[in-house]
Formats: C-alpha cells, sequence, structure tokens
C-alpha cells in the first residue's frame, strides 16, 4: 500500500527584496516618457534620439508604479480624473535591434490594481533603462464586454 506524502517545494530563485533607507541612498535618475491613448514608438528611441515628452524623476529602485504614476499626475492635470489607466512598459537596449519594450504593469487612477505594488526592482529595471507610459483617460478607455454581452 503506497503511503501519501506532502511535498513543499520552496522556490529557491525567488528574489527577496531588501529595504532601502531613502534618507541614506541617493536616488537613481528615472526617465519617463508618457503619451496619451498609446505608447511611444521604439523608433523614437534609436539613433541617440529619445521622444520629446520627457519626464525625469529621482526616485528609488524600491519605487513602486503607484507611486511613480502618483508622480506623474502631481505634473500632468489631465492624468489626475478618476479612472485614467496607466499603461507601462519598461524600454531597454537591445544589442541586435536597437531598444526593446516589454509590458510590465496597469495602474488606474483611484482604482487598485494588481500591479500596483511592483517595484522597478521588481521589474529587472537597470539604469540605462526608460520607462514609456500610456496614459488613457476614463473617456477614452474601451469598456470590458461582461458575460452575456453587456457592457
Amino acid at each position: 500500500m503506497a503511503t501519501l506524502e506532502s511535498v513543499i517545494v520552496e522556490d529557491v530563485n525567488k528574489e527577496t527584496e531588501k529595504a532601502i533607507d531613502r534618507e541614506k541612498t541617493c536616488p537613481l535618475l528615472l526617465r519617463v516618457f508618457c503619451s496619451t491613448g498609446r505608447h511611444n514608438s521604439l523608433q523614437e528611441y534609436s539613433n541617440g534620439s529619445v521622444p520629446a515628452n520627457e519626464l525625469q524623476i529621482y526616485t528609488w529602485i524600491d519605487a513602486t508604479l503607484k507611486e511613480i504614476s502618483g508622480l506623474v499626475k502631481e505634473v500632468n492635470p489631465d492624468a489626475r480624473r478618476h479612472g485614467t489607466v496607466f499603461d507601462f512598459s519598461l524600454v531597454y537596449p537591445d544589442k541586435f535591434r536597437g531598444y526593446r519594450a516589454r509590458s510590465v504593469g496597469t495602474t488606474v487612477s483611484g482604482q487598485k490594481t494588481p500591479d500596483d505594488n511592483k517595484t522597478l526592482s521588481q521589474l529587472r529595471f537597470t539604469i540605462g533603462d526608460y520607462l514609456d507610459i500610456a496614459i488613457t483617460p476614463p473617456s477614452r478607455v474601451i469598456p470590458m464586454r461582461r458575460p452575456g454581452g453587456r457592457y
């Protein structure tokens, strides 16, 4: 007769984040590029140039997406409206193709999302990378269909 065993496997590769003392740690320069309703084209990051819509933020590697969207809202009054969607992409250099981008999360003004507490460190942000944010006002957000075909 076989016996049943419970086996717990621990994720050894899981990164544990160290708390950063913001009083003693120098902030990094985060270069953020915001556009309304869309992301910037990767071609705008080529040949040593960047898009014109740059926002420079001094922050720490433990900054969350919610914290960054709050800083963007301070300088962009249109982004303060309840329901505004912030779609984050990390833009980083690639040896062979110039720059690449990958979606890293979404926050919504005035609402909680699963991505709110993602930190730059968890996103594998490296100094020299950029954040590209597509800001979509609530009037331009397409409602999702609910089961049964209703909006």
